[in-house]
């Protein structure tokens, strides 16, 4: 009963105090979407999806996946507003300054941001797995601003359903204090360029809620929305996990959705709702999702229940992900994952 009451009472709190912003037309989103109002583009991220294992593997189809207009069709055909395209540029620029991108791989990610606005899909451009950054932060910062540079350049003039967000997951020597600088020095970078487009933030330490107090976002940028990544419990949702050391011995974890379960979750995103309110930003959860060795039935009920409380904070979410590891989709049989769809979608 005592736990009963605390869902109650923490539900209420977080459906109050967050006023939310009308939902607005992306038929020309440059015409009806205030210049300034990070809140009123996030609508438009309402439920996405991470088309992750694509263009963030060293080269398209090391992964044993390749981007096809017809997943943009058929993801825009179930009601998903948005994608998240995790990109690494890092891999595919030249060796000195200006570290200019290759010219075939821009064209591709051009493409796929195409595909993605010609199916009525918000867009998040996403800087993803750039490892080197993370074990030498000093060396690779003048790359890092030239790459968002390069971005700003080639998609400043696309509607404002389209998201720069400025690096996936900062960790290791990328700390958070480090990682306050380097930001900073992003967003003017960019701002240099691009003075329409919302850029998403996340946190150091993995993008998890850890380090979110660490996140210094300058006071001078408004059009920002603070995204965080969500994988709790981590001993479920990366059980069997290839590249996690030891989640072989947390296989068969389940998740049943007793009132503790729910209870860490909600408070988990209390946190997140109370320090947005605080800076007064917009939330994108960024990434959330059970890898396939868990059982379905325990990925049906953590999916749908972290769906629904996002939902009641006001948050927009991008599912992880696609069509591999964590997916939605079955690119084999070319079809959905209906019970998991359906606990997105509902």
């Amino acid at each position: 009963m005592r736990a009963c009451f605390l869902i109650s009472i923490l539900a209420c709190l977080l459906l109050t105090g967050c006023a939310a912003n009308p939902l607005t037309d992306k038929s020309q989103p440059d015409k009806v979407l205030p210049r300034s109002d990070p809140f009123a583009r996030n609508k438009l991220l309402t439920k996405s999806i991470n088309l992750g294992n694509f263009l963030e593997a060293p080269n398209e189809g090391d992964w044993g996946l390749k981007l096809k207009a017809s997943y943009f069709d058929s993801i825009a055909a179930k009601g998903f507003s948005g994608v998240r395209i995790p990109v690494r540029f890092s891999a595919h620029t030249a060796a000195d300054s200006p570290f200019t991108i290759n010219t075939d791989f821009m064209d591709r990610v051009v493409w796929a941001v195409d595909q993605a606005e010609r199916n009525n899909l918000a867009t998040i451009v996403d800087l993803h797995h750039y490892q080197e950054i993370f074990a030498d932060p000093q060396n690779e910062k003048a790359k890092f601003l030239s790459l968002w540079r390069q971005i700003a350049t080639r998609f400043k003039d696309y509607p404002a359903s389209v998201f720069y967000e400025i690096l996936n997951e900062p960790h290791d020597k990328l700390d958070a204090s480090t990682w306050n600088v380097f930001l900073n020095d992003a967003i003017n970078t960019v701002r240099a360029v691009d003075s329409l487009h919302t850029i998403i933030v996340g946190t150091a330490g993995w993008g998890g809620i850890s380090d979110m107090n660490s996140l210094e976002i300058p006071a001078t940028e408004q059009n920002v929305i603070f995204t965080f990544h969500y994988y709790e419990p981590f001993h479920f949702t990366h059980q069997g996990a290839e590249w996690v050391d030891g989640s072989d011995a947390w296989l068969g974890t389940k998740w049943q959705g007793t009132s503790d379960e729910k209870n860490k979750i909600i408070l988990d995103f209390f946190q997140v709702k109370a320090w947005a309110q605080t800076h007064n930003r917009p939330v994108l959860l960024g990434e959330f999702g059970a890898y396939s060795k868990a059982d379905m039935e325990s990925r049906i009920r953590w999916t749908s229940f972290v769906v629904q409380t996002a939902q009641a904070d006001s948050m927009s979410w991008a599912y992880w992900e696609f069509a591999s590891g964590f997916g939605v989709f079955d690119p084999q049989n070319d079809s959905w994952r209906k019970p998991l769809l359906q606990a997105l979608l509902p």
